[in-house]
């Protein structure tokens, strides 16, 4: 197996800069020089990310950046220990031992153990001593080599049954308490976290024991072991596998890194709760996870709640929507227009051995057209089922998705799929909260309720509200066809608005499901719903990439973490994904979001006035070959990108007194 540290990839006591991206940088270059990753910036950019979803300080004056990366080629660890400290995120203040980790994408799980066991050595204070007494890279090499090559200290599997069998010797049995520990990468914080909280219940007289879900495999907790614990800690940053093993117990969940940074609060905080009767708890399925949802959402009013729930049903139909949309553009693009009326035929009559008239390219184009239409298909059933899923959980997805196909079915469209939705939400939550016989409770979530909510908001869908919403859907279709001229103009402004207003949220989900409902609907007589998807998505890509301009046209103007954000907003924005700009919109709202508007405005209105059209619901400049009137849009974007970047430019020129633009001043000279 190959070394994960050489002297090559140490550095002692140098100032490497004074962010963690400064840092992270210099490894990455460690890396990248020793032949083990194929880029510098690739490998950065995924260990930056990982940075900015979860610090990765901890307590001790140590950092652990690490992330997976396509660009990784070896495993490897690069170490520095720093002469001007760099903060990291950890509570006790900047870290001056860092250490690199830098996976492949598909690393074994014979280095991912060992990545593993390292971070959990770093808890150990003769292990930081002693890598801070290093005269030479070579001694931390063998330092790092020792700590890899013994077995980790109070490891979760093995130091909690002997607890255990400790516990059997004493007059009074200590309480048990189960954990898991998870992180998004799975290779540091995962294990730290773990040994931190057995230590710490180790001290106190707790016997602990921990399931650790992480890249090198996850040995589930003996069932046995679950059913005797008092209470359960969950320290995870992500959904915690098998949950309901834990059902009816008394719970803290927390993330990850508190687990490193508080564990022994942590363990106290379970202890309490083993005691409280109103502790909360790990839900049951069914009813009584509605009702631990229930008390949850309890400080959440109507109008909050109705706006989780559609960007839930919108979040959850956009990949039926990318796909579906992008492959019957495809279809366009190899079949011509003519391929909506022969593609059923070709399909099911042709094959490659039996080509229709026109040959290859006809009939790849009726495969691709009909496996988006069939994608497509699912548009309203999915928005109108995951609206339920909000708002009843599983119980309420089935009766969603039959009313969005009775709304599809019905012409209802987009409007009746979202009335769909919140009548078969919130008919299964409240059928769900019937006090029906213990015997009966198991057949409520998965018959009962799915039966009942699905007769009552179908059939208010097909004898009440389908005709109706069908009409107003017509009508709005009508007024969007004849839409020309000045009224045109003015509709790509409000959509520009919209996409730019929130970058992602909810506004911005409302303007891009109103143009992706429509899609369906376009064809060459009626290229309104096109028209409108390319105003969208047009608009929508211009905040991100202003930003990205700006932070080149101003780098004074910006943050380092901005300037390295404004880095990959270029991409983003390319592709099409607003949230590129949520970065600086977040430290500066009152300057970025107007600004982004004003350009996503200009933009709207050039793609309505010019005939700007998009058959494909995402995708940005990769989807060219789905773009009408391609020089237009590419035209209208730019001119909104300049346009919002001189704006944020300007705002934060001369929007501000020139004490605040001196704000970085003192940070510099208190280093």
């Amino acid at each position: 197996m190959t070394q994960l540290i050489t002297p090559q990839l140490v550095t002692l006591d140098q100032n490497l800069g004074d962010s963690p991206a400064d840092v992270i940088r210099v490894l990455a270059g460690k890396v990248a020089a020793t032949g083990r990753a194929s880029e510098v910036e690739g490998l950065f950019a995924d260990a930056f990310a990982r940075e900015q979803k979860t610090a990765t300080g901890v307590p001790g004056g140590i950092a652990i950046p690490h992330c997976r990366s396509a660009a990784v080629q070896e495993p490897a660890l690069a170490m520095a220990r720093l002469s001007h400290k760099v903060d990291f995120g950890a509570k006790d203040g900047p870290a001056d031992l860092i250490f690199f980790i830098a996976a492949p994408d598909g690393a074994d799980q014979e280095h991912l153990k060992l990545l593993s066991k390292l971070a959990r050595s770093l808890i150990k204070k003769d292990f930081t001593a002693a890598l801070r007494a290093a005269a030479t890279e070579q001694d931390i090499v063998d330092l790092v080599d020792g700590a890899l090559a013994d077995k980790p200290a109070a490891a979760p599997a093995e130091a909690a049954p002997a607890a255990a069998a400790a516990s059997t010797t004493t007059a009074a049995a200590p309480k048990r308490i189960v954990a898991v520990t998870a992180c998004p990468t799975g290779i540091a914080h995962t294990y730290m976290a773990a040994d931190s909280l057995v230590a710490a219940a180790k001290e106190m007289g707790v016997d602990l024991q921990v399931e650790t879900q992480g890249s090198s495999g996850a040995k589930p907790l003996d069932p046995a072991v679950i059913a005797a614990a008092d209470a359960v800690i969950f320290a995870v940053d992500v959904d915690v596998r098998g949950k309901e093993r834990f059902a009816g117990k008394p719970v803290i969940n927390a993330p990850v890194k508190r687990g490193i940074d508080e564990p022994t609060k942590m363990v106290q905080e379970a202890l309490a709760a083993a005691d409280d009767p109103r502790a909360r708890r790990v839900p049951h399925a069914g009813a009584e996870e509605q009702a631990q949802r229930d008390e949850e959402e309890k400080g959440e009013h109507i109008g909050q709640k109705l706006k989780r729930a559609l960007l839930t049903g919108v979040s959850y139909m956009i990949p039926f929507v990318a796909g579906g949309g992008l492959l019957i553009a495809l279809g366009f693009l190899l079949g011509g227009y003519d391929i909506t009326e022969v593609a059923d035929k070709v399909v099911l009559e042709n094959n490659f051995g039996n080509l229709p008239e026109g040959g290859l390219a006809i009939y790849l184009g009726a495969v691709a057209f009909k496996i988006g239409n069939l994608s497509m298909g699912f548009l309203i059933p999915a928005l109108a089922g995951y609206i339920a899923y909000a708002i009843a959980d599983r119980p309420g997805i089935a009766p969603g998705f039959v009313a969005g196909a009775v709304a599809s079915f019905m012409d209802a469209g987009f409007l009746g799929g979202i009335i769909g939705g919140l009548l078969a939400g919130y008919i299964a939550y409240l059928i769900g909260t019937w006090q029906v016989p213990r015997w009966l409770r198991g057949l409520m979530p998965v018959v009962i309720i799915p039966l009942l909510a699905s007769i009552v908001a179908s059939g208010l869908m097909f004898l009440v509200l389908g005709g109706p919403i069908a009409g107003l859907t017509a009508a709005l279709n009508g007024w969007l066809t004849g839409m020309s001229g000045a009224s045109a103009v003015v509709l790509g402004i409000i959509l520009g608005l919209m996409m730019c207003f929130d970058l992602g949220g909810p506004v911005n989900k409302v303007a891009y499901a109103f143009a992706v409902a429509g899609l369906t609907a376009g064809s060459a007589d009626n290229q309104a719903p096109w028209l409108i998807m390319g105003t969208v998505m047009a608009a929508g890509m211009v905040p991100p990439l202003a930003m990205a301009l700006a932070t080149v046209l101003n780098k004074k103007l910006f943050t380092l973490n901005e300037r390295e954000n404004g880095k990959a907003a270029w991409l983003l924005g390319a592709s099409f994904i607003s949230e590129g700009a949520i970065p600086f919109a977040a430290a500066d709202p009152l300057r970025v979001i107007p600004a982004s508007m004003v350009g996503g405005a200009l933009t709207g209105a050039l793609c309505m006035a010019t005939g700007v059209t998009s058959q494909a619901p995402h995708g940005g400049f990769f989807v060219f070959f789905a773009i009408g009137n391609l020089p237009m849009f590419i035209i209208a974007i730019v001119a909104g990108m300049v346009v919002s970047a001189l704006a944020v430019i300007a705002l934060k020129r001369f929007a501000v007194k020139k004490p605040v633009e001196a704000e970085p001043v003192p940070a510099t000279a208190s280093v």
